[in-house]
């Protein structure tokens, strides 16, 4: 429930929400939570969300979304920030409760 709340209070960019990065990367929670393996269709989700934040606007979206889901989420921040090099991405900023979205372009 908690994480419905801070999806509609976060910020939106013109093609993507909070909803929809919240949606591409369910099938990572446990990876999220947990650590060990990354599941295949967590990995599809991360690349497709890269895919889809193809805009400064789109990639501040998400790095303001992943914070604001993750903390309500209860997600590990190391293994959040491990999650693109185990689905051979760069993302171009850190994935990271301390990471200036503003300054992602």
């Amino acid at each position: 429930m908690l994480t419905v709340c801070v999806i509609a209070l976060a910020p939106r960019a013109q093609g993507l929400t909070c909803s929809d990065v919240v949606e591409a990367l369910l099938p990572c929670q446990t990876f999220l939570k947990q650590g060990g393996n990354v599941p295949g269709n967590c990995c599809s989700g991360v690349k497709s969300l890269d895919k889809a934040a193809n805009t400064g606007a789109l990639r501040q979206t998400v790095c303001q979304c992943l914070q604001a889901a993750g903390k309500a989420d209860g997600v590990n921040a190391k293994y959040a920030a491990a999650l693109p090099k185990q689905c051979n991405i760069t993302v171009g900023y850190a994935i990271s409760y301390s990471t200036d979205c503003s300054k992602v372009h």
